[in-house]
């Protein structure tokens, strides 16, 4: 889950609250912020703050808690801090984050074109799973970049176009100019996802070229500028 390293404004708090509740109630704060932000559906947040074992020095005014270091849920920072007497303490905070995520109902190979059926929603732990998503639109018609095991939730930082054609695939090349078209034979020499620029072998002339992906069996030169490609 990308959601941790936003900025969190540093907020004045309860005199009434420990110090320790004040951390509590400002890390859940944020990370249900962050969690909505991050379109997580149904997020729950529970924290624990680490006993410091030592008492703050006293403070003229109320205690202001802001965010120090918000990387890793697991170990998060929160600064507690007095402007009128000028200290600061830092406190560590572990969080548990639960929410509705994207996971896969079977099996599913690399590289392979994601269907609605693949997926489900489960509600899971995701302190330690970056990128979790609740929206399964945003996996659909998407592949996995590695191969995803039946009930593994499913990060965002996985998934890409599928791969349209294989190396050594058959391609059609297909160039446009005004009203013109040509076409040829071409072999992949390597993988290509749609919009992806891959190298390609003219088979007539063995010439190597550089072209964009347009279609599951074609491509289309990059050095021809080309705004729409028909391959009927």
């Amino acid at each position: 889950m990308t959601m941790l390293l936003c900025a969190l404004g540093a907020a004045t708090v309860h005199a009434a609250e420990t110090p320790e509740a004040q951390v509590a109630r400002a890390a859940r704060q944020f990370l249900l912020a962050e969690a909505k932000r991050n379109g997580l559906a149904n997020a729950a947040v529970e924290v624990t703050v680490v006993n410091q074992n030592r008492a703050l020095p006293s403070c003229r005014e109320p205690l202001t808690v802001s965010p120090a270091d918000t990387r890793y849920p697991t170990r998060m920072r929160f600064a507690v801090s007095c402007a009128s007497d000028g200290w600061r303490r830092d406190f560590v905070v572990r969080a548990d984050i639960s929410a509705d995520v994207v996971v896969a109902a079977t099996a599913i190979p690399a590289n392979r074109m994601i269907t609605a059926a693949d997926l489900t929603l489960e509600k899971r732990t995701i302190s330690t799973t970056p990128d979790a998503l609740s929206d399964p639109a945003a996996v659909a018609d998407r592949s996995s970049q590695r191969p995803l095991r039946a009930g593994q939730v499913v990060q965002k930082n996985w998934l890409a176009a599928p791969i349209l054609f294989k190396r050594g695939a058959p391609v059609r090349i297909i160039a446009r100019s005004g009203p013109i078209d040509v076409s040829t034979d071409g072999e992949a020499l390597e993988a290509g996802r749609l919009n992806e620029v891959v190298q390609v072998r003219n088979v007539a002339t063995g010439k190597v070229i550089r072209a964009r992906v347009i279609d599951s069996a074609a491509v289309a030169p990059v050095d021809i500028p080309a705004p729409s490609y028909s391959t009927d």
